[in-house]
């Protein structure tokens, strides 16, 4: 997803110097006219705004934390979009508020075709006139909303991925029970995506559960790495433990994708354990 929103900026006419830890993502966005950074420092001393898309919290302490932030020079703006720990966020925050900088936790909703057609959704935590200012930007990506202080964006985030889960795991039931009863399956998602069953996430991946395409907006193994925050952050913040039993149990169900090697694949794949569990 970083490499799709690198794409936009481009495309918007913004001047981008990039630092991939994967180098195969380099060319497609050299070739549009992006400059490279041989390291996070270099980006972080040559940059105004820096944008930050990684995997899980272990990647934004090692990115970010250690490689980033020590480097950034006074007024830097730095966005996170990944989708990490609320707790971290708001350390980040204070990091760099240390160093006269700003922190935006940013994570996004959407996948790959939201990405590709700057249709994120972008959920915005750290001080509000940033987020203002940062406007334009955000802009190029999707659909930004302020929705608190640091580290509320990333709680906002996790909310989602409890309400996403969920509609996957219903999703998958119900197509597989459909099929069990001997509906055609495109006509059952025909019938039934104009009422209270119709969702993003059934236009989004009701297809291509039905074709068989698990190619991934985002990997599983990030959906789990999300509910599982979810499922500890009040313990971890010293709050009252939210008590999930829905995002429990759909943690375990996209953890079993894990488990039996699916782990890469994209969340739409849920279905596979569905069926598995049901003899196909």
């Amino acid at each position: 997803m970083g490499g799709a929103m690198a794409s936009r900026f481009l495309s918007a006419g913004y001047t981008v110097t990039i630092y991939a830890r994967n180098p195969s993502k380099i060319p497609h966005l050299q070739s549009q006219g992006a400059h490279l950074a041989d390291s996070p420092s270099h980006l972080a001393r040559n940059s105004d705004v820096i944008f930050t898309m990684l995997g899980h919290p272990s990647d934004v302490r090692q990115i970010v934390s250690e490689n980033l932030i020590p480097f950034l020079t006074p007024n830097t703006i730095l966005i996170d979009h990944t989708s990490s720990h609320p707790v971290l966020a708001k350390q980040i925050y204070d990091t760099a508020r240390e160093k006269n900088c700003w922190a935006v936790d940013a994570p996004v909703s959407g996948g790959d075709i939201g990405a590709k057609e700057g249709k994120l959704a972008i959920l915005a935590g750290g001080n509000e006139d940033v987020v203002k200012w940062l406007n334009p930007l955000f802009d190029v990506l999707g659909k930004v909303t302020f929705v608190g202080g640091p580290g509320k964006g990333q709680s906002c985030k996790i909310a989602n991925q409890i309400v996403v889960g969920a509609n996957l795991l219903g999703l998958s039931e119900g197509l597989v029970f459909a099929e069990k009863a001997g509906l055609d399956k495109r006509e059952f998602v025909e019938a039934v995506k104009g009422g209270a069953a119709g969702s993003m996430v059934m236009e989004l991946f009701g297809e291509r559960m039905i074709g068989r395409d698990f190619r991934p907006g985002g990997f599983t193994e990030y959906m789990v790495k999300d509910l599982g925050m979810g499922l500890d952050v009040g313990a971890e913040e010293g709050d009252d433990v939210v008590v999930l039993p829905g995002a429990a149990l759909h943690k375990q169900m996209f953890t079993a994708m894990v488990a039996n090697g699916d782990g890469k694949l994209g969340t739409q794949g849920l279905i596979t354990v569905i069926e598995r569990m049901n003899g196909k």
